[in-house]
């Protein structure tokens, strides 16, 4: 492959990344809920423009060039192209193996980053920076595995327009990593440390369900979806609702799909069987079940991920 090599630095960990596909949303009575949306509104993830999409000036066939990283106050570090521009990742492409499935109309809306003249942004490993081999023969550059891409409509350097686009569309991080800003610190612990372990608890009323590290009641929101994993309370909603932060699986939790959420807004939030999970802050200590059945869209959480008393 013909992709230069940057000055060596400390290579970055590049953590596992779960593929989104695994939220398959195979449960039937939480389609249903998902499909009846109520209670606090807030917005939907932006449709994916596939169609009519054109890329401004050649940015689908010209190289990334020397890349470079621009902090931004929504998501931290970003990866860009030479020209500034924002290079992105996209949740149905795979990194092991690397595969793109962007193609057609996509690839109008989204062109690719093509492998060639490109150089690894100063702090980068340079070894993440790799190609894939696309269906009509051509390479498109890769980062930690991920096939890389610009927007559209993404005109002017510094540029965010395609975030979380489609529930799919991610900036990418330095790392190949999905762009976020770090977790705020837990209290008492160290930055980006989750909350505890969710585990189980049983209630007179409720049964077993989920609780937080500090035993606090944690809840579901009917809108919100699990196939693909979308928040829908923000704003006002979420201060009332407090996500939670990523945290370890505790004991009598199911496993399957127990995965992290990024945020629009940057935060990133612990799913349990792919559906977000949150606190209520009318929950004034360990056992209280003050949210359970609020307006009719939020709900206890059973160690399944299922919603607990939901009609």
């Amino acid at each position: 492959m013909s992709i230069k090599r940057g000055t060596t630095l400390a290579a970055v960990a590049v953590a596992v990344v779960l593929a989104a596909t695994a939220c398959n949303g195979d449960d039937k009575a939480d389609k249903a809920d998902a499909a009846k949306p109520a209670g606090a509104a807030a917005a939907a993830p932006a449709a994916d423009p596939y169609a009519g999409g054109k890329p401004a000036g050649d940015a689908g066939t010209k190289p990334g060039g020397a890349l470079a990283v621009a902090t931004t106050d929504k998501l931290g570090p970003v990866l860009t192209d030479s020209a500034g521009l924002t290079l992105y990742r996209f949740d149905k492409d795979t990194a092991k193996p690397p595969a793109s499935n962007c193609d057609g109309d996509c690839a109008k809306a989204w062109p690719v980053v093509p492998a060639g003249d490109a150089t690894a942004a100063a702090g980068m490993d340079p070894a993440l920076l790799g190609e894939v081999v696309r269906k009509d023969g051509t390479k498109q550059l890769t980062v930690a595995g991920w096939p890389a891409y610009r927007y559209a409509k993404d005109t002017k350097a510094g540029d965010l327009n395609g975030q979380g686009v489609g529930g799919t569309w991610f900036a990418l991080a330095p790392d190949g990593k999905k762009a976020a800003k770090a977790a705020a610190p837990a209290p008492g612990g160290a930055p980006g440390q989750a909350a505890g372990a969710l585990t189980v608890a049983e209630d007179p009323k409720l049964g077993a369900h989920v609780v937080d590290g500090k035993g606090m009641t944690v809840y579901r929101f009917k809108p919100d979806t699990a196939w693909p994993m979308v928040s829908k309370c923000t704003g006002d909603c979420l201060a009332k609702w407090p996500a939670v932060p990523p945290s370890e699986r505790g004991n009598g939790i199911t496993e399957k799909n127990y995965l992290v959420l990024d945020r629009p807004d940057g935060g990133k939030q612990q799913t349990v069987n792919c559906w977000p999970v949150y606190t209520f802050t009318g929950d004034k200590k360990p056992g209280d079940t003050n949210g359970q059945g609020v307006g009719g869209t939020w709900y206890a959480v059973a160690p399944d991920g299922k919603l607990i008393g939901a009609q």
